[in-house]
Formats: structure tokens, C-alpha cells, sequence
């Protein structure tokens, strides 16, 4: 066979070899790049719904804090710092504003031994002429809604509450009471509240242990029916 026909032969075959070896080189290329389009596109879809979880996990957070659009005050008296520390929860729950009730005449632990027949305390809850003088000024002018919160002594209110009473008009507000007890419950200091003053719109009340959480907290204030 002539020379230059092999040669010729060769060359084509190379040619065809060449060819073909480009072609699926192009092809593997497309099928890596379809494969990286696909996992990056399923990379993005991830991130969006870990997004979207966040961002509902977020929302779902923020349940806790409960929107008020009226003025509301958390208006308070603690002896022992019990009472404080539910009254800030609810404050901050509500956005109220948040005052304490502080007594002229502070309670000392002496005062606040029940055992003993002749402390401050008792004398004080065995006497209905009892009205404790308070320190501070209290504004409850500017405010629609006003949280009452107060230990419970005597299973009834503490007399210094019957003193802001006495002293401030809080007739046509809304007053929602809450206390703090190791056992007692609210019923009986409700009762007398309604009693003493009939023409406060109130509310039905809550006991909560000095260890009530933050969730417990606002589904009791979500529960209250407040424009009523």
C-alpha cells in the first residue's frame, strides 16, 4: 500500500479519535456541571428553610412578650422582695410602667414573724382601723390598667393595700390583681378588694409561687379578657 496512503489513514483515525475524545470530555463536563447546579441549588433551598426556621423560631419567642396598647402600671407592695420579683415579669411582659408601694415605716424581720402574737404584721391584720402610711407618692392618673400586687398575709391583703385605697381614686380603672403565697390562695383577698371598693373594675386575680415562670406568667396575662 502506498506510504502516503497509510499516513493518510493514520491521520484521519486520529482525527476520529480526537474527536470522540472531545466529545465526552464536553459531555462529562455538562454532567458535572448539571450535578453542581442541582447540589447548589438544594444547598440554597437548605439555607432558606433553616431560614424560615429561624426566623419562626424567632416569632415563636417572642410569644412570651405580650402586646399592650393601653397605659398599664404594675403597681406593687413586697416585704420581702417575693412580690418584686413577679411584678418586674409583668412589667416587662406588658411594657407597664412599675411602681412599689413603700412603707414609711419599713417591715423588719421581727415584723414579719407570724409566731409571734405581738409583731407589726399581726397587730396590724387584727386591726380594721390598720392603714400603714406609705413613703412615696403613686400616680395612677395617667393609667387605664393597673396590676395590684401584694403578699398574702392573713389569707387577705396586707392593710398597707387598703391604705392606696383609701388614699388614690382608682374608680373606673381596670385593676387586676396577683399575689404571692407559699399556699394561700388569691380568693379571699379578692373578695374583700371587691368588697372594700365596688366601684374599681376588677378582675379576677392570680397566686403565683416566688419561682412562677416567665411562660406561666404571660398565659395568665393572655387569658385576661382586659377590654371587658
Amino acid at each position: 500500500m502506498n506510504k502516503k496512503i497509510i499516513i493518510g489513514i493514520i491521520v484521519v483515525l486520529l482525527i476520529v479519535v480526537g474527536v470522540g475524545i472531545f466529545a465526552l470530555t464536553r459531555n462529562n463536563e455538562r454532567e458535572n456541571h448539571a450535578e453542581t447546579t442541582k447540589e447548589n441549588s438544594e444547598i440554597s433551598e437548605n439555607n432558606n428553610l433553616q431560614s424560615s426556621n429561624h426566623e419562626q423560631n424567632n416569632n415563636g419567642n417572642e410569644n412570651n412578650e405580650v402586646s399592650n396598647d393601653l397605659n398599664s402600671l404594675v403597681l406593687y407592695f413586697s416585704a420581702t422582695g417575693t412580690t418584686e420579683g413577679i411584678a418586674k415579669q409583668i412589667a416587662e411582659i406588658t411594657n407597664s410602667d412599675i411602681t412599689e408601694i413603700i412603707p414609711k415605716e419599713e417591715y423588719t424581720t421581727e415584723d414579719l414573724n407570724y409566731n409571734n402574737d405581738d409583731s407589726r404584721a399581726n397587730m396590724e391584720q387584727n386591726d380594721t382601723s390598720a392603714r400603714p402610711e406609705i413613703a412615696n407618692t403613686i400616680n395612677v392618673e395617667d393609667y387605664d390598667v393597673i396590676y395590684l400586687g401584694y403578699p398574702i398575709w392573713w389569707g387577705t391583703v396586707p392593710k398597707i393595700i387598703l391604705t392606696v385605697l383609701d388614699n388614690y381614686d382608682l374608680s373606673g380603672k381596670t385593676v387586676i390583681p396577683f399575689c404571692t403565697s407559699g399556699g394561700s390562695g388569691i380568693s379571699q383577698s379578692m373578695n374583700d378588694l371587691k368588697s372594700y371598693n365596688s366601684n374599681i373594675n376588677w378582675k379576677d386575680g392570680q397566686r403565683f409561687s416566688g419561682s412562677t415562670s416567665n411562660s406561666n406568667i404571660s398565659s395568665w396575662i393572655n387569658g385576661l379578657d382586659i377590654n371587658e
